[in-house]
Protein backbone atom coordinates (compact mmCIF):
# COMPACT_ATOMS: atom_id res chain seq x y z
CA UNK A 1 0.00 0.00 0.00
CA UNK A 2 1.36 3.49 -0.65
CA UNK A 3 1.90 5.63 2.70
CA UNK A 4 -0.01 8.89 2.15
CA UNK A 5 -3.46 8.59 2.64
CA UNK A 6 -5.87 11.32 0.71
CA UNK A 7 -9.30 13.08 2.15
CA UNK A 8 -12.12 12.79 -0.08
CA UNK A 9 -15.00 15.52 0.73
CA UNK A 10 -18.30 15.05 0.01
CA UNK A 11 -20.59 18.25 -0.54
CA UNK A 12 -23.91 18.89 -1.56
CA UNK A 13 -23.94 20.21 -5.02
CA UNK A 14 -20.96 23.17 -4.26
CA UNK A 15 -17.82 20.82 -4.86
CA UNK A 16 -16.86 22.57 -8.06
CA UNK A 17 -17.08 26.06 -5.86
CA UNK A 18 -14.81 24.69 -2.98
CA UNK A 19 -12.35 23.20 -4.74
CA UNK A 20 -11.74 26.20 -6.45
CA UNK A 21 -11.94 27.83 -3.36
CA UNK A 22 -9.69 25.54 -1.66
CA UNK A 23 -6.96 26.16 -4.92
CA UNK A 24 -6.99 29.97 -4.04
CA UNK A 25 -6.20 29.13 -0.51
CA UNK A 26 -3.65 26.59 -0.60
CA UNK A 27 -2.67 26.92 -4.10
CA UNK A 28 -1.71 24.29 -6.60
CA UNK A 29 -3.78 22.47 -9.53
CA UNK A 30 -7.16 21.31 -10.11
CA UNK A 31 -6.86 17.84 -12.14
CA UNK A 32 -9.37 15.30 -13.28
CA UNK A 33 -12.51 17.94 -12.73
CA UNK A 34 -15.54 16.26 -14.26
CA UNK A 35 -19.34 16.44 -14.26
CA UNK A 36 -21.81 13.69 -13.79
CA UNK A 37 -22.94 14.65 -17.00
CA UNK A 38 -19.13 14.50 -18.69
CA UNK A 39 -18.43 10.86 -16.80
CA UNK A 40 -19.02 7.84 -18.68
CA UNK A 41 -21.07 6.92 -16.16
CA UNK A 42 -24.99 6.65 -15.39
CA UNK A 43 -26.06 10.00 -14.37
CA UNK A 44 -28.76 11.03 -11.92
CA UNK A 45 -31.48 13.26 -12.97
CA UNK A 46 -30.69 16.92 -12.21
CA UNK A 47 -26.45 15.74 -11.58
CA UNK A 48 -25.30 16.94 -15.11
CA UNK A 49 -23.29 19.96 -14.08
CA UNK A 50 -22.62 18.43 -10.32
CA UNK A 51 -19.05 16.86 -9.96
CA UNK A 52 -18.54 13.31 -9.68
CA UNK A 53 -14.89 13.99 -9.53
CA UNK A 54 -12.16 16.75 -8.96
CA UNK A 55 -8.91 16.71 -7.03
CA UNK A 56 -6.57 19.38 -6.25
CA UNK A 57 -3.38 18.70 -5.82
CA UNK A 58 -0.79 20.70 -4.10
CA UNK A 59 2.91 19.58 -4.07
CA UNK A 60 2.60 15.46 -2.82
CA UNK A 61 -1.23 16.60 -1.15
CA UNK A 62 -3.90 15.63 -3.01
CA UNK A 63 -7.73 16.86 -1.85
CA UNK A 64 -10.65 14.97 -3.20
CA UNK A 65 -14.02 16.24 -3.95
CA UNK A 66 -17.22 15.01 -5.03
CA UNK A 67 -21.03 16.06 -5.21
CA UNK A 68 -22.67 12.89 -3.41
CA UNK A 69 -25.94 13.45 -6.18
CA UNK A 70 -29.07 14.22 -5.78
CA UNK A 71 -31.01 12.33 -3.48
CA UNK A 72 -28.17 11.39 -0.79
CA UNK A 73 -27.47 14.74 1.03
CA UNK A 74 -24.06 14.69 3.06
CA UNK A 75 -24.41 15.18 6.97
CA UNK A 76 -21.32 16.43 8.63
CA UNK A 77 -19.47 13.04 10.13
CA UNK A 78 -19.97 11.15 6.44
CA UNK A 79 -18.51 13.76 4.05
CA UNK A 80 -15.00 13.11 4.36
CA UNK A 81 -13.56 9.67 3.40
CA UNK A 82 -9.77 8.38 3.38
CA UNK A 83 -8.87 7.11 0.32
CA UNK A 84 -6.27 4.36 0.15
CA UNK A 85 -4.08 3.59 -2.96
CA UNK A 86 -3.28 0.35 -3.34
CA UNK A 87 -0.32 -1.56 -4.94
CA UNK A 88 -1.95 -4.39 -6.47
CA UNK A 89 -5.45 -6.39 -7.02
CA UNK A 90 -4.63 -8.68 -4.14
CA UNK A 91 -3.85 -6.11 -1.70
CA UNK A 92 -7.14 -4.31 -2.43
CA UNK A 93 -9.30 -7.09 -2.55
CA UNK A 94 -7.93 -8.26 0.62
CA UNK A 95 -8.54 -4.42 2.15
CA UNK A 96 -11.84 -4.46 0.58
CA UNK A 97 -13.07 -7.67 2.31
CA UNK A 98 -11.43 -6.90 5.95
CA UNK A 99 -13.25 -3.59 5.99
CA UNK A 100 -16.27 -4.70 4.73
CA UNK A 101 -17.16 -7.12 7.17
CA UNK A 102 -19.16 -5.88 9.89
CA UNK A 103 -19.69 -2.76 7.63
CA UNK A 104 -21.49 -0.96 5.05
CA UNK A 105 -20.82 -1.45 1.26
CA UNK A 106 -21.29 2.18 -0.76
CA UNK A 107 -19.70 0.57 -3.86
CA UNK A 108 -18.86 -2.79 -4.75
CA UNK A 109 -15.53 -3.26 -5.07
CA UNK A 110 -15.17 -2.96 -9.12
CA UNK A 111 -13.39 -2.09 -11.78
CA UNK A 112 -14.21 1.47 -12.71
CA UNK A 113 -14.39 3.77 -15.83
CA UNK A 114 -11.32 5.69 -14.77
CA UNK A 115 -9.21 2.60 -15.65
CA UNK A 116 -8.94 1.36 -11.60
CA UNK A 117 -10.51 -1.40 -9.63
CA UNK A 118 -12.62 0.78 -6.72
CA UNK A 119 -14.52 0.08 -3.67
CA UNK A 120 -16.05 2.53 -1.32
CA UNK A 121 -16.85 0.92 2.57
CA UNK A 122 -17.81 2.23 5.77
CA UNK A 123 -16.06 0.03 8.22
CA UNK A 124 -17.99 -1.19 12.02
CA UNK A 125 -15.95 1.63 13.53
CA UNK A 126 -18.58 4.23 11.18
CA UNK A 127 -15.03 5.06 8.75
CA UNK A 128 -15.44 6.26 5.71
CA UNK A 129 -13.06 4.24 2.89
CA UNK A 130 -12.03 4.85 -0.42
CA UNK A 131 -9.93 1.93 -1.54
CA UNK A 132 -8.37 2.49 -5.46
CA UNK A 133 -5.97 0.66 -7.29
CA UNK A 134 -5.37 2.09 -10.82
CA UNK A 135 -4.19 -0.79 -12.72
CA UNK A 136 -1.83 0.71 -15.22
CA UNK A 137 0.62 1.85 -11.97
CA UNK A 138 1.58 -2.06 -11.26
Amino acid sequence: MKQVITPYLSFNGNARAALERYKEIFGGELERVQTYGEANFPTPPGADDMLIHGRLRVGELIIMVSDAGPGRDVTAGNNVSLVLEFESEEEINRAYEELSRNGEVYMELQDTFWGARYGKVRDEFGIIWDLNFEKGQQ
